[in-house]
């Protein structure tokens, strides 16, 4: 095959980027309408701002309320499989996640315009809860819902399958447990490919811990991929005084044709590094309340995320890094102080900014 020229290969990496922007724009906090609208019936400090620290607030049934706009805070969005190790995962489920990653992820569900299943805080990362006797309504930015029913009824034991699927949940003292089962196989789990069958039954214990914080154990279990079930921890965040914006998928989204490439193309624009320089941007980096570690294995530079997640770096400079897998898009640009030492980096996609710390 003959050399990417320099048009195609900006188209490669444009490519590259898309479907992190579409990924960013389904799970990125929005600034709502009615911003001088405050929520109601929240407890509020002396200034007037929301007690967030308070109590957590009871529905008339003496139950948590669960009720009011919650943004996930997880940091394992890229892969929900961090903990497993190798042989609890198919074998032909890791080649289809690595196969998934080759193809620059063109198959996400936000590149298709299709809802994403299972992995609400995986994915959609926002979503509006209201809550009743009966029923408790989980509704997404992204126009799709959940319902799940409180009125005592069973899961189906072979329903039709759906891509959102069927919920039943029940108190337990005060976490409200959620058993849902008849999702379709279409759907990803993360960010990095990891499929699902329609055997897959999830399992979420919500507990409210004050007005502005909930925590949410989210456990997947499906023998047919997974040797055991796994559980992910997940804070949410009450959003106080803003509403949610609807998220809709362009219609007329056109740009997947042009995702042309595979993700090891990458590796013809590498520059070589010696391990000496490489072992300069080996540390600890901070991104607001997050932590990124960068660290030298067998010669290759790679990044571990908070949420567990290991990506190899390709340098393309001795400030440019590329993304080797499409689990996360785009790179990093280094930066160096005026002692010849790193002093942090900046996403080539998002802008976000990490400051070096050791």
């Amino acid at each position: 095959m003959a050399p990417h020229s320099e048009n195609q290969r900006l188209q490669l990496l444009r490519a590259a980027s898309l479907v992190a922007l579409f990924a960013c724009i389904s799970s990125a906090p929005l600034a709502g309408q009615w911003l001088n609208q405050p929520t109601a019936g929240i407890p509020r400090n002396a200034d007037g701002k929301p007690n967030l620290s308070a109590p957590t607030p009871r529905a008339a049934d003496g139950h948590p309320d669960l009720s009011g706009f919650w943004r996930s805070n997880w940091n394992g969005i890229f892969d929900v499989t961090a903990d497993l190790k190798p042989g609890d995962i198919a074998p032909w489920a890791q080649a289809l996640v690595k196969q998934r990653g080759e193809d620059l992820a063109k198959d996400y569900m936000p590149v298709l315009c299709l809802p994403a299943g299972p992995a609400f805080p995986t994915s959609l990362m926002e979503a509006r809860i209201i809550q009743t006797p009966s029923l408790v309504a989980v509704l997404n930015a992204d126009l799709t819902y959940r319902q799940i029913f409180m009125d005592g009824r069973a899961l189906e034991s072979d329903p039709n399958p759906t891509w959102m699927g069927y919920s039943v949940g029940r108190w337990e003292n005060d976490t409200l447990v959620v058993e849902s089962a008849g999702f379709n196989d279409r759907t990803w789990l993360d960010r990095a490919g990891h499929p699902h069958t329609e055997r897959l039954r999830t399992t979420e214990r919500y507990r409210r811990l004050n007005v502005g914080r909930m925590e949410l154990l989210l456990t997947y279990e499906d023998p047919a991929v997974y040797a055991k079930p796994f559980t992910l921890k997940i804070d949410l965040s009450l959003a106080a005084d803003t509403e949610m914006l609807e998220f809709v998928c362009n219609e007329n989204e056109k740009d997947r044709a042009h995702m042309i490439g595979k993700a090891s193309d990458n590796q013809k624009y590498a520059v070589d590094l010696s391990p000496e320089t490489l072992a300069k941007y080996a540390g600890a980096y901070q991104i607001g309340p997050q932590m990124v570690a960068i660290f030298l294995e067998q010669g290759q530079l790679k990044l571990r995320l908070s949420g567990g997640s290991v990506v190899s770096l390709i340098p393309f400079s001795e400030t440019r890094f590329s993304f080797s897998s499409s689990v996360i898009e785009g790179g990093l640009n280094f930066q160096w102080g005026t002692d010849g030492a790193i002093t942090g980096f900046t996403f080539t996609i998002g802008g976000q900014t990490a400051v070096r710390i050791k």
